[in-house]
């Protein structure tokens, strides 16, 4: 299944994406309270309601594709990020291969783990702003892991069972501000530094997310192509560590690190940092293409 967030006058909206459109979940359902008042009406609750939930919404989806009204085009909604109300965004730092080699730094023994905040969160098409506090802000492209079932201590094995699906992301980093300390908050928890979308795709859908092509372009020029195949820590093993170490909720997110191909990687005298007007996108395999504009603040 595969799933978007949209801002509606009432709030956000959950959307299943269909090939006649986006579907307006809570609207489909208000015409039929009686027999769809358990169908999940938030990415929250879909991704809660887990298998039962996603059936109950395929069901729904199913009874009214034939209403015109109920479908919107997708390039006319204003989207939100694809989990918008998580409790936990937590990213993994230097695991990719070449990403570590391009920046001459040996390969963690364990993950390296730190955190960005909901007000980094921000949608497909939305605008990021450049702090005035920094002028070297990069890219990254990650692999978003979102968590469906409470997880504590699972073992590599199981893992994966503990997942509902996947996104997008731009770990967008301040460099000036990240290196600042040995602390990397700073750079990574800026406003609206963490834009994820434009879609949730059901674990299903996916496959194996270590066996995924993973793209960004800035102003239309390729500047990351990896694939996951070569994170030095694989889905399964992250997903492991951090359970070991805390309690992973239904609708955490965790973003599994960024391919070699940063501007931080590049030879100083050729580091073009982000500016006003660029705009950037990030493509993973099934998970389609996130693209946000960058403004000064």
């Amino acid at each position: 299944m595969i799933t978007v967030a949209f801002h509606k006058q009432d709030g956000i909206a959950l959307g299943v994406k269909t090939e006649k459109g986006i579907l307006d979940v809570r609207a489909a359902a208000v015409q039929h309270p009686a027999e769809w008042s358990h169908v999940p009406m938030s990415v929250e609750a879909l991704i809660a309601g887990g298998a039962e939930g996603k059936q109950l919404l395929a069901r729904l989806t199913d009874a009214v594709y034939e209403q015109e009204s109920l479908f919107y085009q997708e390039e006319g909604l204003t989207l939100a990020p694809t989990v918008p109300a998580t409790s936990k965004i937590i990213c993994v730092g230097l695991n990719y291969k070449k990403h570590a080699d391009e920046c001459n730094m040996a390969y963690p023994a364990t993950p390296v783990l730190f955190s960005k905040f909901t007000n980094s969160l921000a949608g497909h098409q939305e605008d990021v702003p450049l702090p005035a506090t920094s002028e070297k802000v990069d890219y990254e492209a990650e692999l978003v892991i979102v968590i469906g079932k409470q997880a504590s201590n699972v073992s590599k094995e199981e893992a994966l069972s503990y997942v509902y699906g996947y996104c997008n992301a731009n770990d967008v980093s301040a460099r000036d501000l990240q290196f600042t300390t040995s602390q990397w908050l700073l750079g990574k928890s800026c406003d609206k530094f963490c834009p994820i979308g434009p879609y949730l795709v059901s674990a299903d859908e996916v496959g194996d997310p270590d066996q995924l092509q993973i793209r960004t372009y800035v102003n239309g020029e390729m500047r990351q192509n990896s694939n996951t195949s070569d994170m030095i820590f694989s889905c399964p093993e992250i997903i492991s560590y951090i359970s070991h170490h805390m309690t992973l909720n239904p609708g955490d997110i965790i973003l599994t690190g960024t391919p070699e191909g940063v501007i931080t990687g590049y030879p100083v005298d050729q580091q073009v940092w982000l500016k006003d007007s660029d705009v950037v996108t990030v493509e993973i395999e099934k998970l389609g293409r996130l693209t946000n504009t960058f403004r000064n603040a």
